[in-house]
């Protein structure tokens, strides 16, 4: 027998899964194995791996895949070439053990796609075709035609042809809350929202002397009687939805209960701020609330839980001139416009495709590390499986804010129910995050920890850290 043949029958490392078919890029799934391995003490500094044609004969892949995956591994900081004594496991480094960022709810690195080269590629079409005395100077707000065109084909999805005359550009969804939250309503005035909602609801209206009143949700989200029963206590402007993978229940509104709450809030004249930033993340969800009472509901569609977070984009959806104009003079005293350079390259990648394909990446990645989640953490997962986040409720014998403690203590960022209560308490759950960690086995680390952190009472815990 050659040695060729004894390399291939040998047994694959302990630490490698088999390849998957449809998991990915085979060399980034020999990194993240690696990186996992790392992470759960399978692999330790200073253990030395197998050469390169020899774990490629065992995977029966090319010698360039393994290659690229060792390279990326180097990138990551995992492993070390010792010249002729070949590659080993690096000793950790300070910046490969932050916390555990289970908090954050932003979109995931996707396979597949190069962002570097997205980006390098976009600046460069920017620059190339606009005015860059224009990128770097003072703008009334609103958008471009461009953008707003732009901001039109992303939310066609939505609304099949949307007027992008009706559409302005503003910098990210907070911005867009806070400015619809000024232009409408006046200090002290009621705004309605379910118990558990965005936190950046509760801090605009806390900063600008408005009043979030709590209207009981079920499965279903914000219920229509008790809404319809607050609208005549409370007398209220506005009320804010965010009906798709709520955040951070992950509850999506059916469109039965979308119809109920419009025809409720054209009945008691109660305008609808509609948050709507996963609508495109999620398997076919319904129609926004917008095209039950378009009149009614001011629409909002942000780029950073799609794309990323560090564009600062999104579209407002206001039919009615005087309104926009109402809401652009809000905007303009507190942020004057979107920065014009990130507003170019959100168009270029629109109008070009690329944001589809990076859609289309973050997609994908959501729906593998839900797989993922729901694996570790068995019957507590409460995700959809398509979105950015999960909602666990918490087994009696933890309350939330003591598990995000004890999480802290032991490397994982979580966040609490209590930081989106809008008022009557909470309940006894966590938010936790899927896109925060960049490496899906530094993910994986962190899921597997505190799936074993929920299984263990406090006092263990307790006694564990002293």
């Amino acid at each position: 027998m050659s040695q060729l043949k004894t390399i291939q029958d040998a047994e694959l490392p302990g630490w490698l899964p088999r390849l998957a078919v449809h998991g990915g890029p085979r060399f980034l799934q020999i990194a993240d194995a690696l990186q996992a391995a790392v992470a759960n003490g399978s692999l330790k500094p200073g253990d030395r791996l197998p050469p390169q044609r020899h774990l490629a004969a065992q995977l029966d892949v090319d010698l360039t895949t393994v290659t690229r995956a060792y390279d990326e591994a180097r990138r990551r900081h995992l492993l070390e070439g010792r010249g002729a004594r070949g590659t080993y496991v690096a000793a950790p480094k300070v910046e490969l053990t932050p916390i555990l960022d289970l908090s954050m709810n932003t979109p995931p690195p996707p396979d597949g796609v190069d962002f570097d080269d997205m980006l390098q590629q976009g600046l460069s079409q920017v620059l190339m075709r606009a005015d860059n005395e224009l990128l770097m100077t003072y703008h009334l707000g609103g958008g471009s035609d461009a953008d707003r065109q732009a901001g039109a084909r992303w939310i066609e999805p939505m609304f099949g042809q949307p007027d992008a005359g009706q559409v302005v550009v503003c910098p990210g969804a907070q911005a867009a809350i806070a400015a619809l939250m000024l232009a409408l309503t006046k200090p002290g005035d009621v705004i309605l929202a379910e118990p558990m909602s965005y936190p950046g609801l509760r801090a605009a209206a806390t900063q600008f002397g408005r009043h979030i009143v709590p209207v009981q949700a079920d499965t279903h989200g914000m219920q229509p009687e008790l809404f319809e029963e607050a609208c005549r206590q409370h007398k209220p402007v506005l009320v804010y939805l965010n009906p798709t993978l709520q955040n951070p229940t992950a509850v999506t509104m059916p469109a039965r209960r979308r119809r109920e709450l419009a025809g409720i809030a054209k009945r008691c004249n109660v305008r609808i701020v509609e948050d709507d930033p996963y609508w495109l993340l999620a398997d076919a969800p319904p129609p926004p609330i917008t095209t039950f009472a378009p009149e009614q509901v001011y629409y909002i569609a942000t780029l950073s839980k799609c794309l990323t977070p560090g564009l600062r984009v999104a579209f407002v959806l206001i039919p009615d001139p005087q309104e926009r104009e109402r809401f652009l003079v809000a905007l303009r005293s507190f942020a004057l416009m979107v920065a014009p350079l990130s507003a170019a390259l959100a168009t270029q990648w629109i109008l070009d495709g690329s944001a589809g394909r990076l859609l289309e990446g973050v997609r994908n990645e959501t729906r593998l590390r839900h797989r993922m989640a729901r694996a570790i953490l068995a019957g507590r997962y409460g995700g959809a499986g398509d979105g950015l986040h999960a909602w666990l409720e918490l087994p009696a014998y933890w309350n939330s804010s003591q598990l995000a403690r004890a999480a802290d203590s032991a490397g994982i960022a979580v966040t609490p129910a209590e930081a989106f209560a809008t008022g009557g308490g909470a309940v006894n759950a966590i938010r936790i995050c899927l896109g925060s960690i960049r490496d899906r086995g530094r993910l994986q680390a962190g899921l597997e920890r505190l799936s074993d952190l929920l299984a263990r009472r406090p006092e263990s815990v307790s006694a564990a850290v002293v």
